[in-house]
């Protein structure tokens, strides 16, 4: 199955993002495209749909969301370093992400795990604060 267009240099975009890294594996890159977390100059793509170099693609995983530009296409999945240089973040996407990312970091910094299981009066309460009228 030849996916890549030598006169047209195009790459369907199910098979770029398993290439670049985003997803690890082709079904998964389709899934997200099929339910509207890839969009392609603002627009929702099909998972056949062709990516040029220049394009601008918008990607939510997870919690995270890139904006990044096309640089390069492949449809062979290489190494990390390989997969950098097939997009580039805009600045704007990269600071949004680290300061989401440093905000998540925070919200868990005060979370301390109990040392041990809870006893049978404190299971009775936490059952209890479902039911406020059981007190």
């Amino acid at each position: 199955m030849n996916t890549k267009d030598p006169t047209t240099g195009q790459v369907r975009l199910d098979i770029w993002l398993w290439a670049a890294r985003f997803f690890k594996t082709r079904s998964l890159g389709k899934q997200a495209v099929e339910t509207g977390k890839i969009e392609i100059g603002g627009q929702r793509a099909k998972p056949s749909r062709a990516v040029r170099i220049g394009d601008v693609l918008n990607i939510v995983r997870g919690e995270e969301r890139f904006e990044i530009q096309v640089q390069a296409l492949s449809e062979q999945r290489g190494p990390a370093a390989q997969a950098q240089k097939l997009y580039l973040e805009t600045e704007a996407s990269r600071v949004a992400r680290e300061a989401a990312i440093a905000q998540r970091r925070a919200e868990r910094s005060g979370y301390k795990a109990p040392l041990s299981k809870p006893d049978k009066r404190a299971r009775r309460l936490i059952r209890a604060l479902g039911d406020i009228d059981a007190l």
